[in-house]
């Protein structure tokens, strides 16, 4: 009997024990928790932005709290020893503090320096949790030993990557660190061959040359809108042909045309240059060199504005600022003026991008927001306004009421100035990002992108004697344009809604039709057809048909490689594109009898 109470007191003894070797974890941790969350992490950061491109920014903070929840089951709800749960917390925190020392800048700096944090969350939550199923019956210096070497490296791998920047969901263009950029490739075929010539060649005549003409961005009228030109409906039995492509150093800026000329911007090492090529082979003719260099890891290098040409002559505003006037025969300088210097405005995040402005004689640039006029032919400072709250837009020049103004949206809203004074004749007022132009319909509704969500607006703007009054007629959440821009065709607008494209009504902002998945791209308009030429961010162009009843698309080409965010180009039947890395122009057929 005494036996018998001996023993069972004896198995209650070690029972108890192995509860408390249970509770002190040397048994191991508790797994399936990790497992569901690690599972639920990676569907939530990878598959549902496979399913959804917008659902990348989802995917990423569903990507970073799944990383959070992994912290605190291994802190609290492990069960793991004390020491390995403290160990994985110290470990972790000088893996991410120790990282970015090794980090390439795009790393280091994308996404406003929280990059790694972001791809690296998932990654090192699957690391641990596949550590921590392997290890829990390794000796405890080995099984320390290999957590730390396990979590620095899953953190620490990301030094071996560099990106390009990203896209409109912001999906990153990932490269090996040591891999050539496309614009150090270009350098070095610079180096080995050369480029540009020591004169301007004999160019190639064009038939009707002066209808060659699209004066700066987005067209005469900053519309993206084509009047007379028409081509083939029908791209299976006339599609689009290319004439030339060449590589391009980067920058997003578009072309304008005079002639037989065409002329952009772009970064090339340590010089910004305003460059220009012929439109019917691409031969390079000119180009002026400025000893800078603007650069961003979300998106990239390189001058983000459109030159303007007017009157024999070009105007560029580079991204740190510079204004250059060249001649447009032979890119000799005219005057150049620092306009980020003359407003005492610093260069912004993503650099400067406002698009010169010629109104008589006067030359008007955005600088962050904020407006300067200079003498067309002296270059003299004639006046500076503020828009508020920086921006990327460009001014545009517009008749309301019978009276000539300039608008410009910034992050205060939208201001409207004479454009010989700078005197401010009326606002309208909101707080968040600024980026897409206004836009006139023919009623004379002003529609313009307001906000952090960019919501789209209308505004009904009147003059009473002095006075001027702006009322918002509807607001609609139909069409978001984010940094895209739309065009007006009749009674209904048309533009790329989170990257899909969007037909709304004008009288209270309802879609019409919602279609095509074309990414954070730009469009024109051929209004005598009612067509749509859409340059995809993926750098296809696609036709579709620019009508209220229903989404059409004709026909699609591949044009260009790579994220393209540049605004596309047509002057009769030449259809120019480039993005940061090349630039291509396509012949469009007429249209079929």
């Amino acid at each position: 009997m005494v036996m018998d109470v001996g023993g069972r007191g004896m198995a209650e003894m070690e029972a108890s024990s192995a509860i408390q070797k249970s509770s002190d974890g040397e048994t191991g941790p508790r797994l399936w928790p990790a497992l569901v969350i690690v599972a639920l992490q990676w569907a939530g950061r990878f598959g549902l932005p496979a399913m959804m491109s917008e659902a990348n920014l989802v995917g990423l903070i569903l990507g970073l709290v799944g990383g959070l929840a992994i912290m605190v089951w291994w802190g609290f709800f492990s069960g793991a020893q004390l020491g390995d749960r403290w160990l994985a917390l110290v470990a972790t925190v000088v893996a991410l503090l120790a990282t970015p020392l090794v980090l390439h800048d795009s790393v280091a700096t994308g996404m406003q320096g929280l990059m790694l944090v972001a791809y690296a969350a998932p990654v090192m939550s699957l690391a641990f949790v596949t550590w921590a199923c392997l290890a829990r019956k390794l000796p405890d210096g080995a099984r320390r030993v290999s957590m730390v070497a396990v979590l620095l490296l899953s953190c620490g791998a990301w030094g071996l990557v560099r990106t390009g920047g990203f896209s409109g969901y912001m999906v990153h263009d990932f490269a090996w660190r040591w891999s050539l950029t496309a614009e150090e490739r270009l350098l070095a075929g610079l180096e080995e061959g050369g480029d540009f010539p020591d004169s301007v060649p004999e160019l190639v005549a064009l038939e009707d040359e002066e209808s060659f003409s699209w004066p700066g961005f987005r067209g005469s009228g900053r519309n993206s809108r084509v009047e007379g030109a028409r081509i083939a409906r029908d791209w299976s039995l006339a599609p689009p042909v290319e004439i030339w492509r060449r590589p391009i150093g980067p920058g997003w800026s578009s072309f304008a045309v005079h002639g037989s000329l065409l002329y952009t911007q772009e970064q090339r090492g340590d010089e910004e240059l305003t460059s220009c090529y012929e439109i019917t082979t691409g031969r390079p003719i000119w180009d002026h060199r400025d000893k800078t260099r603007f650069w961003e890891s979300n998106g990239g290098a390189g001058p983000r504005g459109t030159p303007t040409y007017d009157r024999e002559r070009l105007y560029s505003l580079g991204a740190t600022g510079i204004l250059n006037v060249l001649d447009a025969s032979d890119g000799s300088l005219v005057w150049s003026r620092n306009a980020a210097t003359d407003t005492q405005t610093q260069t912004p995040e993503w650099g400067f991008s406002g698009s010169p402005l010629v109104a008589g004689e006067l030359v008007i640039v955005a600088v962050a927001g904020t407006l300067a006029a200079y003498d067309r032919d002296s270059g003299e400072l004639r006046w500076t306004g503020s828009g508020g709250g920086g921006g990327y837009s460009s001014p545009k020049a517009v008749s309301l009421d019978g009276v000539d103004q300039v608008l410009l949206v910034s992050g205060d809203g939208l201001t409207s100035v004479l454009p010989m004074s700078g005197a401010p004749l009326w606002n309208y007022g909101w707080s968040g990002q600024a980026v897409v132009q206004p836009e006139l319909t023919e009623d004379g509704q002003l529609l313009v992108s307001v906000g952090s969500r960019g919501e789209l607006r209308s505004l009904r703007v009147a003059r009473s004697s002095e006075d001027w009054s702006v009322e918002e007629l509807w607001s609609s959440t139909r069409l978001k344009p984010s940094f895209n821009d739309f065009v007006v065709q009749g009674s209904h607008a048309y533009g790329l809604d989170s990257g899909i494209l969007t037909c709304v009504e004008l009288t209270r902002g309802r879609r019409e039709w919602k279609g095509g998945r074309y990414g954070h791209g730009q469009l024109i308009l051929l209004s005598e057809q009612q067509l749509l030429l859409i340059l995809t961010e993926q750098g296809e162009v696609v036709l579709v048909e620019a009508v209220p009843d229903d989404f059409n698309e004709l026909g699609r080409i591949q044009a260009i490689e790579t994220k393209t965010w540049n605004h596309p180009v047509l002057v009769n039947d030449i259809l120019l594109v480039r993005n940061a890395e090349e630039m291509a122009a396509f012949r469009l057929s007429p249209p079929l009898q």
